[in-house]
Parts: C-alpha cells; structure tokens; sequence
C-alpha cells in the first residue's frame, strides 16, 4: 500500500478546516465531524484555535483508503501563520488546495499556487461551499485557469467530457486517448504527478457534497513517492507536549527509523550532536501512537533530540530551501515592570524554536527583546501564549518596518586579515538578482590558487550569518555571492582568519557598490460599495501604491493591487471608518520593491557602516612585524592578489603596478634606501658587447629586476653548497655571496639576499652591502619568511620582482603578493645559463683584446689584463 502525505491549503475562511473534517469522517477516522462554530474540530485542538475560529498550527491525521495511507497535514489559512504552513511544504506528496466557491481566487490563493509550484507539489484543487448563493462553478473554474495559470479539469464530467478536458492537457495522455479512447488511471496518475494536470472537485464540505469523488481521486490517481534505502528524515516542526517533552516533527524519505537508534546530525549553529531518539510517536489529532520502527514515507514525531530544526535534513537528506514568507515587522516585547529581560530570554527562546520565523533578538546596547511578527493577529497569540506557557502578560510597541538592501551593479569586495601570524585574502564578486531571488552562493576559483577546503570554509562562512547593508543597517537580499579568488598561509592560515576575510569582503564590496533600499509591498484586495470607490482610488494613489482596473463582484466593487506595508499597514481602520463596516481588505506580503521614500528612511535611522565595528569593511594587513588597519577604500592599494573584475592596463607601460596604485622605479628605489640606506653605484666602463650576442641571448630590459634569494634554502638545495655546508657553514655561505655578485654584476639586477637568524640568542639582525649585493641576517625573532613576506609586499605586485626558494610557505607567501617566484634548482639552472653567457662574452672579449690580455671578472679569472662585470 501506498503511503502519501498529503497537506490541505487555503486562503483564511476558504472552508479548509470544516473540508478536513468531511474528509476524516468519510473516510472513517472519525465519528462525527466536527464544527468551527461549535469550537469540537478533530484538528483544530488548541484552545486559542478554538477560540478564534482560525488554525494556527499544522495539525496530522490518518486516513485509510483502500489502496493508499494517507498522513493528512492541515496547515494554517491565515496569512499570519503562513510560515507554520510553509514549512510543511517540504514533506508533502500531493496537496489539496481549498477554493471558497463565493469568494474565489483570492491575493493568498496565488501565493500558495506559487508555492506548490515552486516546490513541484502535484495538487489537486477543490472548490467547497458551493451550496451557497452566489456560487458560480463555470465562472470559479475560468477565474482558476486564468488567475492560477493552472491546467485544471472538472473531473465532475463524464468519463468522454473529463477524457477529452484532460488529453487537451497532457501530450502523453492525447496520444494514450487517441489510440484507445479512454484514458486508465496509472496515466492520469503520471500526469498529475508531472503537474501537466490538476483535478478540480466541487462541493460542500459542511454538506459532505464532493467528498466522496474527492477521496476516490486521492486512491487512484496518486502515485508512491521513489524513497531510497539509506535513511533520510526531514525536519518540518519543533513543538512540546502537555508534558513539555520536545517533539522533533518529520519525515522518514528513505530506509528506516527505529526506537533507540543513534542519530548524527548538527545543530542550527553547526554544533556535532549525537542522540538517541527516546520514542517514536504517531498523532492523529491531539492523541498519538508508538511505535518501535517505521519505513519511508511514514510522518511522526520523535523525541530525545534536543537541537533539530525545521527545514533540517538528517541522514542523506540534504538541507531544505529558506522560508518565502517572511515577517516585515519587527517589534520590541514590552515586559511588566521589574522584570528581568535576560532572564526571560531563554524562555522565549523556546517559542523561536517551534517558530523560526520569531527571528528572536537580544539587543546589549538597548537592554531590549525584538521579535518579528507578520501581523496583528499573530502578536494577539504570541501574547497570549507566553501568558499560557510562561505566566508572564507582555505587550509589544508600534513597530517597525523591517527594509532590505540589494545593489545595483556587480562589484568586488576584498577582505584581508593578517595580524601576527595569521592569513587570509578573499575575493568576491557581488552581482544583483532579479527581485526576490534571495541569496545565492558560488564559487569560480581555481585550485591553484586556494584548495578546495579552502574555498568550501569561505562558503561557509558567506552562509553563516545575513550580511548587513551599508544604508542602514538592514540585511541584504537579491545578490549572487561569487568566491572568485583567495590565498592561504600552510602555516599561518586558520578557519577564523577566512571568517574575517570574508566578513570583511563583502562588506568592502558593499561599501563600493551602488546599494538600494528595498522596502516591503503588500498584495491587497479591497472590496468596498461603489460611492466609495473614488475614495478608494485617491488613497491608494497618496500611499504611493498602484492597481488594476477594479471589478464588480456581488453588487461590490473588487479594487487589487500593491502598496507599500510603510503607507498601508493601518489601512483597514480607515476603510471600515469610511465605509462603515460595509468595506473590507484582505492584505498580503508580496515581497520587497524600490522604497518609495528612502532618503527620508535613511536620514531617519542614521546608520553609520563605519562605526559599525561588528560588521567592518576595513582590512588587516602586516608590516614589521605588526598588523595595521587599511580602510576599506584603500584596500585596493595593499590587497595581495589582483583584481577579479580584470581592469585595463595601464598606458604607461613601463610604470609597475602595485593593487591599483602607480609605482615607478624611483619609488621602488626609495623603498630600497629605506631598508637598506643610500644605493652607491660603482664607475665603470662597460665592456663592448657584441650585438649578435646579446640580441640573441639577453632580452633588452624596459624595468629594473628585483631578486630576493632565501640563502639557505639555496645552500641546502644545491649539492656543491650543501656538501661544503657539512664542512663549513661559514665557507658555504661566502661561496654563495660570490656566485650571487657574480650573478648581479652580469644581471644589473637589484639583489637580497636573506639569512634566516632568527634563532640567535639576543640577536639583533644585519644589514650589509657588498658588491651591490644587499645581505640581510634577520634578527632574533624574525624568520626569513617574515621578512621577505615584507620587503615583497613593499616593492609590490610587479612582475619584474623574484623570490628564489624552494620553501614551499615563503613561495605562497610570494604569489600572494603578486610577484613571481623561483625555486632553488631552477635558479641554479639560470645560474648555470649564466656562467654560459659570461663565458661567451670572455671569449668574444679575449678575441678582440688579443692573446696577451686578462680579463677579470669576480669569481673568475682568464687570462688578460682588463676588468669588467
């Protein structure tokens, strides 16, 4: 037998509840149906839904069918508590949505049509209270297929009418009708299932008309959901019994559940939890069953698991998507005087975890608690439930609208963070979405330039909190995060050095980007008599607002459209005061526009991003050993990794590029007198050079070369060194010095060359010049790495600059500065190549001066009697 859960939606007042228990008492779950209005509805089990007449929690039940087991959800109708409702989307099959026939398709009635279809929910539509004056089915079913865009069918033809109305929807369903002139189950079934296909049903749910055929549908044509055999649960309620045991509401998508079993999953705050799970429980309404194990498809509640959220996955299921509807108001609780806010907190904490969409706040700076609430209905319960679980009477303020920010162009944002001994570089591309996208995560950087864990960590870290606008603090919404490049340190870099990298990226970027404030739009529906139409129309006008061209609908006219939540909030007071009650306006969250008045909103709030000290766009980079902070519209000068939007090139060629700031050789010259003090150069003549020679050997140079050589490594990289090195340490290094003078007298380079001291006891380092050669013993302390890290970063990014190790932390330290890099064997190979072209030269000299001549160059000597370089 199949097992399918099925959720019931629909616009508040729509007839939902009184439908549910149509279903439950034909199907045989229970004796007798109840009523809203006799306050006794099987689902409707708590005293504040009784009292109001409303649902408020989603509730299950069981119903048995002759080929299916259906796990019934009933899902709250108001768009107050349509966030309870959304989450019960993720474990649905099939869902069956509920149409007023007096009232028709309503503003909340599309955004559940979206939503069934935004998470591809095969639906079957029933339209109730048709017993009613006023109900029309040709004009309910037209207004269906035109306001839904839906395929729907009245499967209250005939079998010939209901074959033809379906096969005109489906192309594999035309071709089975024309071969055998009717259409089987299993075929309408898979249509339905493709969502190529919605069945409409009428009727009356308090008059059990359509209930029957209804059901009948939900046997035949509804196919079993593939579930895999590795187990998979997903999450899709918290709530707490009489008892207040903590109950983990979900379903089992593959393999099986059992009592006792050992479950791993982590928290919302990415905690490793692992428990057992205490009881397996099956409700049906308020009563329940247990049971010791359960297979795919089955929908219970378990306890012993004390941090599951809604919307988790556990097992093989992998997280589910964020909520669509969300509150645009935020309010502060206001509690009796002389209690303690912060001993109230983890109470309400509680609640945040049957109702995520609470966003429960905790303001130091205010001493203050927030929560965000989608309306005046829903701070009437939330009231009245922390006065039923907590004993505690609160009262909430005016409010305030919560904005959004987005941006208008793509933009970079860097961050860097490098105190003492710590690392990290990241760079994104911020893009706009379309409205209403939400956040999108990505990555597109190579693996040569930062490893793949490296790149998942930053990911993570984007994910991990909402990241906050520079216009007034509000989150940022409709923007692509892409991880385009970043660098590492294998022995500096730590996971929280990435986590302020990228904090500080996006703010960076954001910080540089054209941003837009966004603000909230309600969807209303506003029906009024006909004298106060003009009315109507002006105010709407005044709150900035737009409609369509209004409609006549039962002696009233229907006005629709969308305003903002700023301007139309407290609306319905006024049109009832106008109209004198006759007036009526159903409102709904359609998502977030161009604010309508943001100058004012943001001089009004007076946010400042750079005071913002938890969410900063500047960086942190190191120099002498220190870190200093860069603001962030300077970051560009001293990032380490070039730009990932790729700007031009500069027109003066020669000039070296340093982020985006011009550096000259002259600048260069004077980084190097500062470290080094004033360059004096020797007077010489040059030695004749044959053109044939040096056109084919040595390339004209347009810039000075720089070359940092990390001496030992490259003692103990070359044989010849290391072997004297074993003998005399001493001997080793002057050989090198030698060959490096040899080398730079040839080259014309300027030359560093860096011994590692920084194990000397008391030593204070060495700075000395021969030959040209710049030699440098680092000071106690201060590693080889560490200083050619910052001589690097001080010349800058240029091409023309060289580090020569085989140290694999000073070469990643070297790309990350943007310079190039050598290892200790292939500069031993240049040097070779070298001694090649000196000895080309010696020959081509010595055949010119003659036989009789010498010819000295340093660690060399010929025959001869001139000096050169």
């Amino acid at each position: 037998m199949k097992k399918l859960t099925v959720g019931v939606l629909a616009h508040v007042d729509a007839g939902k509840t009184t439908l549910c228990e149509a279903l439950l008492y034909r199907s045989g779950a229970i004796r007798a149906p109840g009523r809203v209005d006799h306050k006794n509805a099987f689902l409707d089990t708590h005293a504040l839904e009784r009292a109001r007449g409303i649902t408020i929690f989603s509730k299950q039940a069981i119903v048995q069918l002759p080929g299916a087991a259906l796990t019934l959800l009933d899902t709250p109708g108001h768009v107050d508590f349509s966030a309870e409702m959304e989450r019960t989307l993720q474990v649905l099959d099939y869902g069956i949505l509920v149409i007023s026939g007096t009232d028709g398709v309503q503003a909340h009635t599309r955004t559940l049509w979206q939503l069934l279809q935004r998470n591809a929910i095969p639906t079957f539509i029933f339209v109730t209270k048709m017993d009613l004056p006023g109900a029309d089915r040709e004009k309910v079913l037209s207004d269906l297929r035109s306001a839904l865009g839906a395929p729907c069918v009245d499967f209250g033809l005939d079998d010939a009418g209901r074959y033809d109305e379906c096969a005109m929807c489906d192309e594999a369903l035309m071709e089975e009708y024309l071969d055998t002139g009717a259409l089987t189950d299993s075929a309408v079934a898979a249509a339905v299932a493709r969502r190529s296909l919605t069945p409409c049903f009428f009727g009356s749910g308090l008059r059990m008309e359509g209930i029957d055929a209804l059901l009948d549908a939900l046997d035949r044509y509804t196919a079993a959901p593939v579930c895999g055999t590795e187990f998979s649960a997903r999450v899709f309620k918290i709530s707490r019994d009489a008892q207040g045991a903590r109950l983990t509401h979900l379903k089992l998508t593959g393999g099986q559940l059992r009592q006792r079993a050992a479950l791993r999953y982590r928290s919302e705050r990415g905690e490793p939890m692992e428990e057992k799970v205490t009881s397996i429980r099956i409700y049906s309404g308020e009563k329940f069953t247990t049971a010791e194990a359960l297979d795919a498809g089955s929908v219970c509640a378990v306890t012993g698991l004390s941090a599951t959220w809604a919307g988790q996955g556990l097992g093989a299921a992998p997280e589910g998507r964020g909520a669509t509807l969300e509150p645009v108001l935020s309010y502060r609780l206001v509690l009796p005087e002389g209690t303690d806010a912060r001993a109230v907190l983890p109470k309400l904490r509680l609640l945040a975890e049957e109702d995520p969409q609470l966003h429960l706040t905790w303001s130091e700076r205010a001493r203050e608690i927030r929560v965000q609430l989608m309306g005046d209905v829903q701070i009437e319960i939330l009231c009245k439930l922390i006065e039923e679980r907590f004993d505690l009477r609160v009262g909430v303020d005016a409010g305030r609208i919560l904005y959004r920010e987005t941006i208008a162009a793509p933009v970079e944002g860097v961050g860097h963070f490098e105190p003492l001994r710590h690392y990290a570089e990241v760079h994104l591309l911020l893009e706009p979405l379309p409205r209403g996208s939400g956040i999108e995560y990505c990555a597109d950087c190579s693996e040569n330039l930062l490893d793949r864990n490296w790149q998942r960590l930053i990911l993570t870290h984007l994910m991990e909190k909402p990241h906050l606008g520079v216009l007034t603090g509000a989150p940022v919404t409709d923007v692509r995060y892409t991880l385009k490049s970043g660098r590492a340190h294998l022995k500096h870099t730590e996971g929280g050095d990435s986590r302020q990298a990228t904090y500080r990226a996006v703010r960076q970027g954001l910080m540089g980007a054209e941003s837009i404030l966004l603000e909230p739009r309600y969807r209303f529906t506003i029906e009024l008599p006909m004298e106060q139409l003009g009315r109507a129309i002006n105010d709407i006008r005044a709150m900035s607002g737009s409609f369509e061209p209004p409609e006549e609908r039962g002696g009233m006219m229907v006005l629709s459209g969308e305003a903002p939540v700023a301007t139309m909030r407290n609306y319905a007071r006024d049109l009832a005061a106008y109209t004198h009650g006759l007036g009526r306006i159903s409102l709904f969250v359609a998502g977030y526009g161009p604010c309508h008045d943001a100058k004012q909103v943001i001089e009004e709030i007076g946010y400042d991003p750079l005071a913002d000290l938890e969410n900063t766009p500047d960086s942190v980079f190191c120099a002498h050993g220190a870190g200093f902070n860069v603001r962030w519209d300077k970051v560009p000068e001293y990032m380490h990794l070039e730009s990932c939007l790729k700007p031009e090139a500069a027109e003066d060629a020669p000039i070296l590029r340093r982020g985006n700031l011009n550096i000259d050789e002259k600048e260069l010259e004077a980084i190097m007198e500062r470290e080094f003090g004033p360059i004096r150069r020797k007077e010489y003549s040059a030695p004749q050079r044959s053109p044939v020679l040096y056109e084919r050997s040595l390339p004209e140079r347009s810039t000075k070369q720089y070359l940092i050589v990390d001496g030992y490594n490259v003692i103990f990289a070359w044989d010849g060194l290391r072997a004297l090195a074993g003998q005399d340490l001493e001997r080793a290094r002057e050989a090198l010095i030698d060959l490096l003078i040899n080398y730079r007298g040839f080259t014309g380079c300027e030359l560093v060359l860096v011994f590692d001291a920084y194990r000397v006891p008391d030593n204070p380092g060495a700075r000395t010049v021969r030959d040209g050669v710049r030699i440098v013993y680092t000071a106690q302390g201060e590693t080889g790495d560490m200083y050619i890290e910052q001589l690097a970063n001080g010349i800058g990014k240029n091409e023309n600059v060289r580090v020569v190790t085989s140290d694999a932390l000073i070469q990643i330290s070297a790309l990350r500065s943007g310079i190039l890099r050598v290892s200790a064997r292939e500069f031993e190979q240049e040097l070779l190549r070298t001694d090649e072209h000196i000895a080309a030269l010696l020959r081509a000299l010595q055949e010119k001066a003659g036989p009789m001549h010498s010819v000295i160059v340093r660690g060399t000597k010929k025959e001869g009697s001139q000096n050169g370089r």
